[in-house]
């Protein structure tokens, strides 16, 4: 039987982001280290795939440091926790190793730096998320304050117009958070912004690498997690630039085939904690349907690399 002709248009950059890449590789160096079992509080990126394979090797996944054991080694997962976490394992004069991707770290640092001019933080982001719940919890209760939305901004009760400043997740969607920063400037004219934008290089790209392939798209699958912040705004990028469905896929078997029936292309990208192998899986599943032809859409060129903490470059 002859298959339909598809073409598969391939985003470039896709998938790992430099972050990423560092905490799992914070994982894996810790269990070479020390030995199993390696604790790691929430989970170290947010993938599946990646944190089973973790879990094989003798990482044990937490919610709370209260979790783990005082003898045992544990990581801070690449999206950030609050001060009080590693404090708190000081104090208990445990091992660990901060897992927080520098660009988060970045925005943690630029918080701290703004209280201490006395600056009352607003922060722009998801609630619940991680990163946000991490970011927020670098100053006392209070000191940062969360919107959403454009319409958040309208309501938010601050103590002093004139001294605010704002930072973002790391991995929002950059037409959603322009909105909402542009009303945040509106309503308080003083605010101060980040000297650079704190949406992350990854996030940034792989939403641009959409934007540029949308257009000749029947259809976007991105592979990720349900989880993923980053993962699930590439999704609703793809539907806000043209492609009439656009879904979040973990893996090839979550492929909704019959909501594709008749498409003579498809777009393919992966958040950033998605590894190639989950890609490749799926581009093998369209395949085994479709005769495919591969074009790969690139928008920018990758090169960033963050260096592990020094104690894992120390011998044990």
């Amino acid at each position: 039987m002859t298959k339909p002709p598809l073409t598969l248009y391939l985003a470039a950059p896709r998938g790992f982001c430099a972050g990423v890449d560092r905490a799992i590789k914070i994982v894996e160096m810790a269990l070479e280290k020390w030995g199993a079992p390696v604790y790691v509080r929430h989970e170290i990126v947010h993938n599946k795939y990646v944190v089973d394979g973790l879990r094989d090797k003798g990482a044990v996944f937490v919610e709370e440091l209260d979790e783990c054991p005082p003898d045992r080694p544990v990581i801070f997962s690449a999206h950030g926790v609050p001060k009080a976490v590693p404090e708190k394992a000081a104090a208990r004069e445990m091992v660990f190793v901060d897992a927080t991707c520098p660009l988060v770290s970045k925005v943690h640092i630029e918080a701290a730096r703004h209280s201490e001019n006395g600056l009352q933080m607003i922060m722009i982001g998801h609630a619940g998320h991680p990163e946000t719940i991490g970011t927020m919890g670098q100053l006392p209760e209070g000191e940062v304050l969360l919107v959403e939305t454009p319409e958040d901004v309208a309501t938010v009760e601050v103590r002093d117009p004139e001294k605010l400043a704002f930072v973002t997740q790391t991995t929002l969607s950059l037409d959603d958070t322009a909105e909402i920063v542009a009303a945040l400037k509106a309503r308080f004219p003083a605010i101060v912004g980040p000297h650079k934008e704190d949406i992350c290089y990854a996030t940034t790209n792989r939403q641009e690498a959409v934007k540029a392939m949308a257009p000749d798209c029947d259809a976007l699958l991105v592979v990720g997690a349900p989880n993923s912040s980053n993962s699930k705004r590439l999704v609703e990028v793809g539907a806000r630039s043209g492609c009439r469905y656009s879904q979040l896929v973990q893996r090839a078997a979550d492929i909704d085939w019959r909501s594709l029936e008749g498409i003579a292309s498809i777009g393919l990208t992966a958040g950033a904690s998605a590894p190639d192998v989950l890609i490749e899986e799926v581009i093998d599943a369209f395949r085994d349907r479709y005769d495919v032809s591969v074009e790969t859409v690139t928008t920018a060129e990758e090169d960033v690399e963050f260096k592990v903490p020094r104690v894992l470059r120390q011998p044990a």
